[in-house]
Protein backbone atom coordinates (compact mmCIF):
# COMPACT_ATOMS: atom_id res chain seq x y z
CA UNK A 1 0.00 0.00 0.00
CA UNK A 2 1.36 3.36 -0.81
CA UNK A 3 2.06 5.87 2.29
CA UNK A 4 -0.72 8.61 2.05
CA UNK A 5 2.28 11.13 1.63
CA UNK A 6 2.89 9.00 -1.74
CA UNK A 7 -0.74 9.25 -3.14
CA UNK A 8 -1.50 12.97 -1.88
CA UNK A 9 2.07 13.35 -4.22
CA UNK A 10 0.72 11.27 -7.07
CA UNK A 11 -2.73 12.82 -7.26
CA UNK A 12 -1.03 16.76 -7.75
CA UNK A 13 1.52 15.11 -10.04
CA UNK A 14 -1.38 13.72 -12.22
CA UNK A 15 -3.57 16.30 -11.92
CA UNK A 16 -0.61 18.89 -13.23
CA UNK A 17 0.17 16.46 -16.06
CA UNK A 18 -3.49 16.36 -16.94
CA UNK A 19 -4.20 20.08 -16.50
CA UNK A 20 -1.36 20.81 -18.91
CA UNK A 21 -2.24 18.59 -21.60
CA UNK A 22 -5.69 19.73 -21.59
CA UNK A 23 -7.10 22.73 -19.54
CA UNK A 24 -8.72 22.80 -15.96
CA UNK A 25 -11.90 22.35 -16.76
CA UNK A 26 -12.03 19.81 -18.86
CA UNK A 27 -10.44 17.43 -16.26
CA UNK A 28 -12.89 16.26 -13.59
CA UNK A 29 -11.84 14.85 -10.45
CA UNK A 30 -12.67 10.67 -11.98
CA UNK A 31 -10.12 11.97 -14.58
CA UNK A 32 -7.66 12.28 -12.26
CA UNK A 33 -8.13 9.79 -10.22
CA UNK A 34 -8.50 6.80 -12.85
CA UNK A 35 -5.09 8.44 -13.91
CA UNK A 36 -3.36 7.97 -10.61
CA UNK A 37 -4.81 4.90 -9.70
CA UNK A 38 -6.57 6.14 -6.85
CA UNK A 39 -10.20 6.13 -5.51
CA UNK A 40 -12.26 8.83 -5.09
CA UNK A 41 -12.01 8.07 -1.18
CA UNK A 42 -8.45 8.28 -1.48
CA UNK A 43 -8.79 11.74 -3.33
CA UNK A 44 -11.35 13.08 -0.77
CA UNK A 45 -9.46 11.82 2.29
CA UNK A 46 -6.86 14.29 0.94
CA UNK A 47 -8.85 16.80 -0.61
CA UNK A 48 -11.89 18.46 -0.91
CA UNK A 49 -12.38 19.67 -3.88
CA UNK A 50 -10.59 19.72 -7.31
CA UNK A 51 -9.72 23.53 -6.66
CA UNK A 52 -7.85 22.62 -3.40
CA UNK A 53 -6.00 19.97 -5.16
CA UNK A 54 -5.22 22.48 -7.78
CA UNK A 55 -3.89 24.68 -5.41
CA UNK A 56 -2.00 22.46 -3.51
CA UNK A 57 -0.35 21.20 -6.44
CA UNK A 58 0.78 25.00 -7.57
CA UNK A 59 2.24 25.17 -3.82
CA UNK A 60 4.38 22.47 -4.65
CA UNK A 61 5.33 22.91 -7.96
CA UNK A 62 6.43 26.97 -6.83
CA UNK A 63 8.91 24.77 -3.95
CA UNK A 64 10.28 22.72 -6.73
CA UNK A 65 10.65 25.72 -9.37
CA UNK A 66 11.93 27.86 -6.80
CA UNK A 67 14.83 25.00 -6.03
CA UNK A 68 15.89 24.98 -9.99
CA UNK A 69 15.66 29.13 -10.30
CA UNK A 70 18.05 29.24 -7.23
CA UNK A 71 20.63 26.87 -8.85
CA UNK A 72 19.47 29.05 -12.55
CA UNK A 73 20.71 32.46 -10.94
CA UNK A 74 23.41 31.09 -8.57
CA UNK A 75 26.21 34.07 -7.80
CA UNK A 76 28.62 31.12 -9.48
CA UNK A 77 27.32 32.57 -12.79
CA UNK A 78 27.74 35.44 -14.57
CA UNK A 79 24.71 37.14 -15.43
CA UNK A 80 24.65 36.69 -18.99
CA UNK A 81 25.15 32.24 -17.62
CA UNK A 82 22.15 32.68 -15.66
CA UNK A 83 20.03 34.64 -18.94
CA UNK A 84 21.22 30.92 -20.72
CA UNK A 85 20.31 29.26 -17.67
CA UNK A 86 17.08 30.60 -17.39
CA UNK A 87 16.55 30.72 -21.30
CA UNK A 88 17.28 26.88 -21.53
CA UNK A 89 14.78 26.28 -18.12
CA UNK A 90 12.25 27.85 -20.19
CA UNK A 91 12.61 25.55 -23.13
CA UNK A 92 12.88 22.25 -21.43
CA UNK A 93 9.42 22.90 -19.53
CA UNK A 94 7.84 23.27 -22.94
CA UNK A 95 9.32 19.90 -24.12
CA UNK A 96 7.02 16.86 -23.56
CA UNK A 97 9.45 14.13 -24.70
CA UNK A 98 7.21 12.29 -26.68
CA UNK A 99 9.29 12.28 -30.02
CA UNK A 100 8.10 15.58 -30.66
CA UNK A 101 8.18 19.07 -29.54
CA UNK A 102 5.08 20.40 -27.74
CA UNK A 103 4.18 24.17 -26.64
CA UNK A 104 1.83 23.38 -23.61
CA UNK A 105 2.20 26.85 -21.66
CA UNK A 106 2.21 26.74 -17.99
CA UNK A 107 -1.12 24.61 -16.22
CA UNK A 108 -1.31 26.85 -13.62
CA UNK A 109 -1.04 29.97 -15.36
CA UNK A 110 -3.56 28.90 -18.03
CA UNK A 111 -5.78 27.62 -15.53
CA UNK A 112 -5.99 30.97 -13.62
CA UNK A 113 -7.12 32.34 -16.60
CA UNK A 114 -9.61 30.33 -17.31
CA UNK A 115 -11.28 29.82 -14.16
CA UNK A 116 -14.42 31.99 -13.75
CA UNK A 117 -14.64 34.75 -10.55
CA UNK A 118 -15.63 32.46 -8.55
CA UNK A 119 -12.86 30.14 -8.04
CA UNK A 120 -11.16 32.14 -5.93
CA UNK A 121 -8.86 29.02 -4.64
CA UNK A 122 -8.07 28.51 -8.05
CA UNK A 123 -7.11 32.36 -9.45
CA UNK A 124 -5.09 33.00 -5.89
CA UNK A 125 -2.93 30.01 -6.48
CA UNK A 126 -2.43 30.99 -9.93
CA UNK A 127 -1.66 34.71 -9.28
CA UNK A 128 0.92 33.76 -5.86
CA UNK A 129 2.93 31.65 -8.83
CA UNK A 130 2.66 34.30 -11.27
CA UNK A 131 4.49 36.59 -8.64
CA UNK A 132 6.49 34.06 -7.61
CA UNK A 133 7.96 34.25 -11.38
CA UNK A 134 8.01 37.86 -11.39
CA UNK A 135 10.61 38.12 -8.47
CA UNK A 136 13.57 35.66 -10.27
CA UNK A 137 12.53 37.84 -13.33
CA UNK A 138 13.23 40.91 -11.60
CA UNK A 139 16.36 38.67 -9.82
CA UNK A 140 17.83 38.53 -13.61
CA UNK A 141 17.15 41.83 -14.53
CA UNK A 142 18.92 43.26 -12.15
CA UNK A 143 21.93 40.87 -12.24
CA UNK A 144 22.37 42.15 -15.56
CA UNK A 145 22.14 45.31 -14.88
CA UNK A 146 24.79 45.36 -12.41
CA UNK A 147 27.53 43.75 -14.37
CA UNK A 148 26.78 46.24 -17.55
CA UNK A 149 24.81 44.12 -19.65
CA UNK A 150 21.76 46.54 -20.46
CA UNK A 151 21.72 49.83 -22.77
CA UNK A 152 19.75 51.64 -20.04
CA UNK A 153 19.16 51.88 -16.21
CA UNK A 154 15.74 49.68 -15.46
CA UNK A 155 12.97 49.33 -13.34
CA UNK A 156 13.77 45.44 -12.06
CA UNK A 157 10.83 44.90 -10.30
CA UNK A 158 8.10 46.92 -13.21
CA UNK A 159 10.52 44.64 -15.81
CA UNK A 160 10.40 41.42 -13.84
CA UNK A 161 6.60 41.85 -14.67
CA UNK A 162 6.47 42.75 -18.31
CA UNK A 163 9.10 39.79 -18.70
CA UNK A 164 6.60 37.41 -17.18
CA UNK A 165 3.93 38.87 -18.92
CA UNK A 166 5.68 38.37 -22.50
CA UNK A 167 6.87 34.79 -21.79
CA UNK A 168 3.36 33.60 -20.42
CA UNK A 169 1.45 35.62 -23.90
CA UNK A 170 3.95 33.87 -26.09
CA UNK A 171 3.78 30.68 -24.92
CA UNK A 172 0.29 30.75 -25.09
CA UNK A 173 0.47 31.75 -28.50
CA UNK A 174 2.85 29.08 -29.06
CA UNK A 175 0.51 26.65 -27.55
CA UNK A 176 -1.66 27.67 -30.36
CA UNK A 177 0.56 27.42 -32.93
CA UNK A 178 3.08 24.76 -32.24
CA UNK A 179 6.43 25.96 -33.86
CA UNK A 180 8.99 25.13 -31.43
CA UNK A 181 11.69 26.99 -33.52
CA UNK A 182 9.56 30.08 -34.34
CA UNK A 183 9.01 30.30 -30.60
CA UNK A 184 12.57 29.62 -29.51
CA UNK A 185 13.86 32.84 -31.61
CA UNK A 186 11.02 34.75 -30.43
CA UNK A 187 11.86 33.71 -26.58
CA UNK A 188 14.89 34.91 -26.87
CA UNK A 189 14.78 38.23 -28.82
CA UNK A 190 11.88 39.32 -27.02
CA UNK A 191 13.74 38.50 -23.34
CA UNK A 192 16.99 40.89 -25.44
CA UNK A 193 14.37 43.48 -26.41
CA UNK A 194 12.67 43.52 -23.32
CA UNK A 195 15.64 43.68 -21.09
CA UNK A 196 17.71 45.89 -23.37
CA UNK A 197 20.63 43.74 -23.61
CA UNK A 198 23.50 45.24 -25.13
CA UNK A 199 24.10 43.98 -28.74
CA UNK A 200 27.50 43.18 -28.07
CA UNK A 201 26.37 40.30 -25.14
CA UNK A 202 23.11 38.94 -27.36
CA UNK A 203 23.66 35.38 -28.77
CA UNK A 204 21.63 33.43 -31.48
CA UNK A 205 24.00 30.22 -31.60
CA UNK A 206 21.74 28.55 -29.45
CA UNK A 207 18.43 28.72 -31.19
CA UNK A 208 17.29 27.14 -34.85
CA UNK A 209 16.50 28.89 -37.54
CA UNK A 210 12.73 29.15 -38.21
CA UNK A 211 13.02 26.70 -41.40
CA UNK A 212 15.49 24.48 -39.70
CA UNK A 213 14.74 20.77 -38.84
CA UNK A 214 17.15 20.68 -35.72
CA UNK A 215 16.60 18.73 -32.95
CA UNK A 216 15.50 19.97 -29.45
CA UNK A 217 17.77 18.40 -27.96
CA UNK A 218 20.50 20.33 -29.12
CA UNK A 219 18.62 23.46 -28.91
CA UNK A 220 18.49 22.81 -24.96
CA UNK A 221 21.40 20.48 -24.43
CA UNK A 222 19.89 17.30 -23.74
Amino acid sequence: MSAPIDTRLKLMQTATQLIWDSNYDNVGIADICKQAGVTKGAFYHHFSSKAELFASACKYDCGEMNKEMDKVLSPRFTALQQFENFFAIMLEKQYRGDGGTQICGCPFFTAGAQAGCEELEVRAASRELSDNGVIYFAALARNLQDEGCLQRPVDAEQLGRLLHQFVQGLMMHGRIFQDFAQFCLDLREGLYQLLGVKEEYRNYNGCPSAASNEPLQKVVGK
